[in-house]
């Protein structure tokens, strides 16, 4: 799942409204085949349609999905600044380090430098 912004992974085949319209019971025939050949081609797709059996209204279903959406995209938010604000902290510390090692680098040649000529 290359986006995170969405719980459900849209490159599969089936749709969530064909999902939902199969938990409903009102999937056409070709939808209810393809869904239970992929449940049974696939363990996580069958017990996440099991699951999904147990909730008693479609509405809640929808209401879980979001709060789920929701949740990963503050959880991805504040990934994303955590890694950020590390990134700036250890920038710091490189520059620092850079900075010291070519004034090092400048007070030897300077020392060298006219060490030679007296």
């Amino acid at each position: 799942m290359t986006d995170l912004k969405d719980i459900l992974n849209h490159e599969d085949e089936l749709s969530s409204e064909e999902l939902m319209r199969y938990l409903e019971g009102n999937a056409t025939e070709e939808e209810r085949f393809a869904i239970e050949k992929q449940m049974a081609d696939s363990l996580f797709f069958d017990e996440a349609v099991e699951g999904l059996q147990n909730f008693k209204d479609p509405a809640q279903v929808k209401d879980y999905v979001e709060q789920l959406n929701k949740q990963l995209q503050k959880q991805t938010a504040k990934k994303a600044s955590r890694k950020i604000k590390r990134k700036l902290k250890d920038q710091n510390w490189l520059i620092i380090a850079i900075l010291a090692i070519l004034l090092l680098c400048v007070t030897g040649f300077l020392l060298i430098h006219f060490s030679m000529k007296h």
